[in-house]
């Protein structure tokens, strides 16, 4: 198995929704954003990769297209993990060990 370059960000879900996901089901979003329950505004920054899906939203889209939640959310901690790892600034934390 291939390991993913560490240097690339892990791809936002939002991209996933607007590359593969739409096109497959031929809905309009703001179809899919009705079937979802989120205003077309709210879908239209997903897709753009302006806002995370969150987890009721990643809820309602694994309902949706019966893949269940766990995909969305684990897409987006990764590029949140991702995208945080590279801003925050931890040097003046210590890293705890348990006691022997």
């Amino acid at each position: 198995m291939m390991k993913r370059n560490p240097d690339r960000c892990p791809t936002h879900p939002g991209a996933l929704l607007r590359e593969d996901v739409l096109p497959a089901v031929k809905k309009s979003k703001t179809e899919i954003a009705c079937l979802l329950g989120i205003s077309r505004q709210h879908l239209h920054a997903i897709l753009g990769e302006q806002k995370p899906v969150s987890p009721v939203v990643a809820v309602r889209l694994g309902k949706l297209f019966g893949n269940g939640a766990g995909l969305w959310i684990r897409m987006q901690g990764a590029h949140d993990e991702w995208h945080a790892s590279r801003t925050v600034d931890v040097s003046e934390i210590p890293t705890l060990h348990a006691a022997k």
